[in-house]
């Protein structure tokens, strides 16, 4: 199991006692088809709704885990919607449209196994009125609404490799007075052009790349070898490639990992991170690299830049070079639907270059 499946799976069996007992019996049916970090979201979802049954009065409680079925069965739609409008509108809880249907969706999932699966003794359903099946959850983010998003956020031809060569010579010159950023840019420097080089040249997510180990690289055959996310198969790897334009910021990591981060002989993973007071280099996190691609982005000059809007940018110049379902197996997305934003993306791209050479 890889290693953020592991921290989620472990948190999921922490978080799960606590849940009503038909919660619980739910996570279990689902778990051979769902991967922890899924489930994990299920549980932190129905964490918010029972407590906020149990302030509204709609559940005697007094804990979570005493919320009962009939509890449940005896709830209006009156009560969903002024749930919907907590979730929009709670200062602790504000969300997006996306966030909020994912929400009912997590509760609709719920309610449908409780009605239409579960089973009592006497092999009723263990929920006879389910309210959530009254609820229409609206589709919130259509591949060209995605794509219109995304316009002009992302980088295009040239900048890929400006920004990696930002990175690798030029933002040393823009932090020249701050002697604290010039010291870790100097540790890190070869390490961070290595990571954006190949999300850049590969389209890896954040978690592909924090799960890697040294011993998932063959470097000759120029494939990764990564847990694809959703893919419920611990023991196998994907192969994923990456184009040559990444060959030389790798080699430059690896010929200087060992010595640069102190790494131990135990620690497997490929990039590594050594904390202030740490003899010994450990895996970097997720968030680590999240903060480290939007620090180079700022100084860029493209503030909105993230690891996966880096994972976009490959995608759309990928899919301007080959067609929908390489595009979609080179990501490793599930449906060719999700993969249809860089169609939209293209279209522009394309009528931008067009007009280009018209000038």
């Amino acid at each position: 199991m890889n290693i953020i499946k592991m921290k989620d799976r472990q948190e999921l069996d922490r978080r799960t006692p606590v849940m009503p007992w038909y919660i619980e019996q739910f996570i279990n049916y689902k778990l051979p088809d769902l991967s922890p970090s899924s489930l994990l979201e299920y549980v932190r979802d129905y964490e918010t709704f029972l407590t906020w049954l149990l302030a509204e009065g709609l559940a005697q409680g007094p804990a979570m885990k005493d919320v009962t079925l009939q509890e449940l069965e005896t709830l209006h739609m009156d009560s969903i919607d002024n749930y919907k409008m907590f979730l929009a509108t709670n200062q602790a809880h504000m969300n997006g449209r996306t966030t909020i249907s994912r929400k009912l969706s997590s509760l609709r999932s719920l309610f449908h196994y409780l009605s239409q699966i579960a089973e009592d003794e006497q092999f009723y359903p263990l929920l006879k009125r389910n309210v959530m099946a009254k609820v229409s959850i609206k589709r919130t983010h259509k591949p060209k609404d995605t794509a219109a998003r995304l316009d002009g956020k992302l980088l295009q031809d040239e900048e890929i490799d400006e920004f990696i060569r930002y990175i690798n010579e030029d933002y040393g010159t823009d932090i020249a007075t701050n002697k604290q950023a010039l010291y870790s840019y100097a540790i890190n420097r070869v390490r961070d052009t290595c990571i954006v080089s190949l999300i850049l040249h590969s389209g890896l997510r954040v978690s592909e790349l924090v799960n890697m180990n040294i011993d998932d690289l063959d470097i000759k055959k120029r494939v990764l070898y990564v847990y694809r996310k959703g893919a419920n198969d611990d023991t196998f790897k994907t192969p994923v490639y990456f184009r040559s334009e990444a060959l030389r910021d790798l080699q430059a990591y690896l010929d200087l990992r060992e010595a640069q981060y102190k790494a131990p002989k135990r620690e497997k993973a490929l990039f590594l991170a050594l904390a202030n007071g740490k003899s010994e280099g450990s895996r970097m996190t997720k968030r680590a690299i999240q903060e480290m691609v939007i620090k180079y982005a700022k100084r860029f000059g493209k503030p909105y830049l993230s690891v996966h809007k880096l994972r976009h940018s490959f995608a759309t110049d990928y899919y301007l070079r080959n067609d929908l379902y390489k595009t979609q197996e080179q990501l490793g997305h599930a449906s060719p639907e999700t993969t249809q934003i860089y169609a939209h993306l293209t279209d522009r791209t394309m009528a931008e270059a067009i007009e280009r050479e018209k000038n």
